[in-house]
């Protein structure tokens, strides 16, 4: 099996054997998965990708091993107050007559508007619950090619068409990627308020209840038949002077947490705290004669100046650029990274104006626990965010529509009461499709991200053609590719070299003059 296909083929899932909590109280699975970030990069799944087919094969075969026996998985202890509770489970109960099961999707963006768009497609009755109509996450907004044609979205939805993707090493050696690309591939850049909006409208076209409102909470059920109660602010109703919505209560049978890093149906169902990521980003209108270097290009920077683990991007949008970065191990240090980005990226965006500054955290690695009873966690919630490459919208999208359409077949289109059964189905489809690929990346992090010098040999390893090839048509198409034990051997074997050369030579000076 290639490397490249581990690494870039379709891959965000954790490798997590998630236990039903019905189980043998006291274990619960949680290997941590990868430090992630939000902001996507072909490039950076390019450069990863050269560590060869050995090590990702092995990976698979350990992921495929523990999932089969069980018993090779990490296992965290489960707090007391989970290991307590009481956990009611509906087992396939039949809904009354003329009713069908009703479902809370808690959050709007791609996660929660796929998930609602597919439930209510299917007449499952759909309740999308959204705080902000207008949100703009710190987003690099970079979606594959295979996204447009998969989630059915318009061509005038992608602001920038990106055909050719410049990474900066730290001595601000440029390496540019994107020669192998046809005439008709591209990586799109989208704005998420404009991305999202459209996929909750069609989702409410499609019939489900599209509601603005804060959410505040739950009750859970205390018998097997008894529904959530959800409690929230619905802003569709002013009171008084001031827009605080006025508080209501809706009744359902499943609840879906889509709605972020900070999840309020995460905390509400316990499902365990993780680390998480800080992303910022500031949008800038640059001079028009530099805008258009940009038209059909997006940049990527490494080096300890700019992140200490992650990388820093200068991506193209409609009529503005977004430049930004993130990282996990010193968010405090965050506005000194974003000087870093402006510094290292001066040349290009000198005299630019910045018209909106954003900053959001994004998960580390995926919850210690995705299900309970009838609620389960989707997209960022669940912590579905690739690991080097940042990916999360396509990821976020296809968590949502997996999601829904297990609780579509188990539900038999909603005549059918489901239990965490049917829900776990999801997560085990989800882990087998989607988890030996985070094993690979965090290795695959942990070797290239570390250092000045190991960041210069993965810049290095991007000039290959056969990186940029193989990675490209697994990022665009989420396919598997390459699968060429010779090349993968001979990368791997000058990814070796490249490592060895540059840890040999003096400390870089991340502040060269780029010309």
């Amino acid at each position: 099996m290639s490397a490249f296909v581990a690494l870039s083929s379709a891959s965000s899932a954790p490798v997590e054997r998630v236990q039903s909590l019905r189980g043998a109280a006291g274990e619960a699975p949680a290997p941590r998965a990868p430090s992630t970030l939000s902001s996507p990069s072909a490039c950076a799944v390019a450069g990863v990708a050269a560590l060869g087919a050995v090590a990702a094969a092995s990976q698979r075969r350990k992921h495929r091993a523990a999932l089969a026996k069980g018993s090779n998985v990490k296992m965290q202890r489960m707090p007391r107050s989970l290991a307590n509770a009481k956990v009611i489970v509906c087992a396939g109960a039949t809904l009354p007559e003329g009713r069908k099961l009703r479902v809370a999707v808690i959050g709007g963006g791609p996660a929660g508007a796929s998930c609602a768009d597919a439930l209510a497609e299917e007449g499952i009755e759909t309740y999308l619950i959204e705080r902000k109509l207008d949100n703009c996450k710190p987003c690099g907004g970079a979606i594959p090619l295979c996204m447009i044609d998969e989630f059915g979205l318009p061509k005038d939805i992608v602001d920038r068409q990106v055909r050719k993707m410049t990474m900066i090493s730290p001595t601000n050696k440029e390496v540019q990627i994107g020669q192998t690309l046809k005439d008709d591939e591209f990586i799109g850049m989208v704005r998420r308020e404009v991305l999202d909006d459209f996929l909750r409208q069609r989702a409410k076209k499609n019939g489900a209840t599209l509601i603005n409102g804060l959410f505040m909470g739950m009750t859970l059920p205390q018998q097997k038949d008894d529904p959530y109660v959800l409690t929230f602010n619905d802003y569709a109703e002013e009171a008084g002077n001031a827009r605080k919505g006025v508080k209501k209560t809706l009744e359902v049978d499943v609840v879906i947490g889509a709605d972020g890093a900070n999840s309020r149906v995460a905390k509400d169902i316990e499902a365990g705290d993780y680390e998480y990521a800080i992303a910022f980003q500031e949008r800038m209108r640059i001079p028009e004669n530099k805008m258009d270097y940009y038209k059909d290009r997006a940049e990527m920077y490494v080096g300890d100046d700019v992140s200490p683990d992650f990388y820093a991007w200068v991506f193209p949008k409609c009529d503005h650029v977004a430049v930004g970065t993130g990282t996990v191990v010193d968010k405090k240090g965050i506005q000194k990274y974003q000087q870093g980005i402006r510094d290292r990226a001066a040349v290009r965006i000198d005299g630019g104006e910045i018209i909106r500054v954003e900053a959001h955290p994004i998960p580390e690695h995926p919850r210690p626990w995705r299900v309970k009873d009838r609620a389960i966690l989707v997209g960022d919630a669940a912590g579905y965010v690739t690991k080097c490459s940042g990916e999360g919208i396509y990821f976020a999208a296809k968590s949502g529509r997996m999601c829904a359409e297990t609780i579509v077949k188990n539900s038999k289109n909603g005549v059918r009461m489901i239990d965490e059964a049917d829900l776990m189905e999801h997560i085990r489809e989800w882990d087998s499709k989607y988890g030996p690929t985070y094993l690979v990346l965090d290795l695959l992090q942990k070797v290239f991200y570390t250092s000045d010098a190991a960041r210069e040999s993965f810049v290095e390893l991007c000039e290959e053609e056969y990186v940029q090839k193989v990675t490209f048509d697994s990022y665009l198409y989420k396919t598997v590719q390459g699968n060429d034990p010779v090349g993968d051997l001979k990368l791997g074997w000058k990814t070796l070299s490249s490592l060895y050369k540059f840890n040999n030579q003096k400390t870089p000076d991340p502040m060269r003059t780029l010309v």
